[in-house]
């Protein structure tokens, strides 16, 4: 996501960063090219302008002219108001003290509300414990009934509807009545849309929420629409209140002019992002970690959330011991694949790693890769996969012939084992290893 925006920003400070001192003249110039980023990025040209004079400002100041690393100064600037201008602080839903917190789901026909209901149930359940239901008042969409009946029990979420020949407002009221009754923790609303914003839509929003009493009503936007996102968000802030934004789509947002402009436009914060088609691929939007992701400084802390949801510290414990022991073998190798594609695509698992994301941002992860690998490996014997020093000549070609691929394949995928496990032991050591040279294969 925001790769354009992501390498000119990267450049341009880089630039800066690599000089000893600064001049007015060389901030001006910076200030220029971020500007000329934002603008192709489709920011908002108010927010562009109202965002460079802040950094322009500081950056001026005498914080940093004429002082030491005062290319840093202006990064740490740009990153600050990055942060700022997405939102400052991450926040969470507002749960009611006495349940069921109630959220309606806002937006026009097509930004992906249904799927991001179920997305926002699935979180509610894993992430905090919740017994949920959905609440399917979108009556008007063919086929959108169905499909959260669909998405909401994978989801794991009690799924409320009486099909498409009721009043939406009265099957919402109904909804909320059955949550209460069933002890339900959180009940989310899945409103109408329409294809654009109108007295209609606007009328039976403001009917619902006068029945259901939400504690958040959420406005769901398309960040592959860019401007468009941000002028359907003003629109609705203009005659309807809602709470908070969360941003469908935002993996295949190159440029990112919507997530960046939001919430300067309409006040209201970016709550969740998706960040993919799957259900798990939801969670809550960090302007600080957004921007460093932009800034090319990874995303550590989401990393270490993803890799905490899919490791215990048992887990953790046995395979250090493993490692340390040079007992690490090919068994071992294959589920730490299996536990790296539970966090999600590796590719965007890359772009998480402070200096990884940009080096290899032309490296394109193929993930039937995985698939191959685990081929190879179940091939083998389980001699063989404790003791891979030991497969060449005939054993390489009946593992070969036994998984599909051929002799080089073989031969690739234990070399790449053996400079993982190089790499583990580094880690072990306390030692920071080249993780683009084992990404390349060298």
């Amino acid at each position: 996501m925001f790769d354009s925006l992501a390498d000119k920003l990267q450049a341009t400070l880089s630039d800066v960063r690599g000089r000893g001192t600064l001049s007015e003249a060389d901030v001006r110039a910076a200030m220029r090219e971020i500007r000329l980023a934002l603008l192709e990025a489709d920011v908002n040209f108010k927010v562009v302008k109202s965002f460079t004079d802040a950094v322009r400002g500081r950056a001026l100041g005498a914080d940093v002219i004429g002082q030491l690393n005062p290319g840093q100064q202006v990064v740490k600037i740009v990153n600050d108001e990055l942060t700022e201008l997405m939102g400052g602080a991450a926040r969470d839903l507002a749960f009611s003290p006495r349940p069921p917190t109630v959220v309606v789901m806002a937006g026009l026909q097509g930004s992906g509300k249904t799927t991001a209901t179920a997305k926002l149930a699935r979180y509610l359940r894993e992430e905090h414990g919740s017994s949920v239901a959905v609440a399917a008042c979108d009556v008007y969409r063919p086929a959108a009934v169905e499909q959260l009946i669909k998405v909401g029990a994978q989801a794991g979420a009690a799924v409320y509807e009486q099909g498409t020949d009721k009043d939406p407002v009265k099957i919402a009221a109904w909804a909320r009545e059955r949550a209460i009754s069933e002890g339900k923790d959180v009940l989310i609303v899945d409103t109408s849309g329409r294809l654009h914003v109108d007295e209609d839509l606007m009328k039976e929003l403001a009917q619902i929420k006068k029945v259901v009493k939400p504690t958040d009503v959420l406005l769901v936007v398309d960040a592959m629409t860019g401007q468009d996102a941000v002028a359907v968000a003003e629109q609705f802030a203009e005659v309807v209140q809602f709470d908070g934004v969360i941003i469908t789509k935002l993996d295949g947002d190159a440029r990112g002019g919507a997530a960046l402009s939001v919430k300067a436009v309409t006040g209201k914060p970016i709550l969740f992002a998706s960040t993919g088609e799957k259900l798990d691929q939801f969670e809550r939007f960090h302007p600080d970690r957004m921007a460093q992701r932009i800034l090319g400084m990874g995303d550590v802390m989401t990393l270490i959330e993803k890799a905490e949801s899919t490791y215990n510290e048992e887990q953790t414990a046995e395979l250090e011991r493993k490692i340390r022991q040079k007992e690490f073998g090919l068994d071992d190798f294959l589920d730490q694949l299996r536990q790296i594609r539970k966090l999600g695509p590796l590719q965007s698992l890359l772009g998480m790693i402070p200096g990884v994301g940009k080096e290899l941002r032309g490296v394109k992860v193929d993930e039937r890769d995985f698939d191959r690998i685990q081929a190879i490996i179940l091939s083998m014997t389980p001699e063989e996969r404790r003791h891979p020093e030991l497969i060449k000549g005939s054993r390489r070609l009946r593992i070969a012939r036994g998984s599909g691929t051929n002799v080089q394949a073989v031969k690739a995928l234990i070399k790449q084992f053996e400079q993982m496990r190089k790499v583990m032991r580094q880690f072990t050591q306390g030692k920071m290893p080249d993780l683009g040279a084992l990404m390349r294969g060298r």
